[in-house]
């Protein structure tokens, strides 16, 4: 496992087939399994997979973008509904605000991240390549309300999934005492 974690990387280039909803059920327990202060389980998964679903959410980001900007170059639309088609499946990864008053937002919004680390090593373990997307959607508070959240949920990145198209090229390791400082 720890091998796992010290090489995994990000591939950019996906194709299909994507994970079947048996293999995503299996990674999504490992993402449930990630560290939440008071059991509160702030964590939503939202799957689009296929070519309808792919055009719906590049439909949404769209109308969230000219919502933001009503002035938006129409190019620009047109590579918001494009930008879903990157996978065969993507997704969206969501903090949701439970408001307890001994856990703040951002704890929420951490264990989420943490459950989406271990939903990208389940996938690295299958065979899978996946890589985490925020960019500018993530934070555009129009498109929270068409994807069915609330306004004070976080949209905690967008994944795009599916079977590696490249080469996946292992990263130079960091070195440790660059970045830790014993005491």
């Amino acid at each position: 496992m720890l091998e796992a974690l010290i090489n995994r990387v990000s591939c950019g280039r996906l194709k299909a087939p994507a994970p079947s909803k048996s293999e995503m059920n299996q990674v999504f327990k490992a993402a449930l399994r990630a560290p939440d202060h008071m059991r509160l389980m702030p964590w939503q998964y939202i799957v689009f997979e296929g070519e309808k679903a792919l055009t719906e959410l590049g439909e949404k980001y769209r109308l969230a973008c000219v919502t933001e900007n009503p002035d938006i170059e129409m190019e620009k639309q047109e590579r918001a509904l494009l930008l879903p088609h990157r996978a065969p499946m993507v997704v969206v990864a969501v903090a949701k605000a439970r408001g307890h008053d001994k856990v703040p937002h951002i704890e929420e919004v951490l264990s989420t991240g943490a459950g989406v680390q271990n939903l990208m090593l389940g996938l690295d373990s299958l065979g899978y390549g996946a890589y985490w997307r925020t960019g500018p959607l993530a934070f555009n508070e129009h498109l929270k309300p068409l994807l069915g959240l609330d306004q004070n949920d976080t949209i905690v990145g967008f994944i795009y999934i599916g079977t590696p198209d490249m080469e996946l090229k292992a990263k130079p390791i960091p070195e440790v005492d660059d970045f830790v400082s014993w005491v």
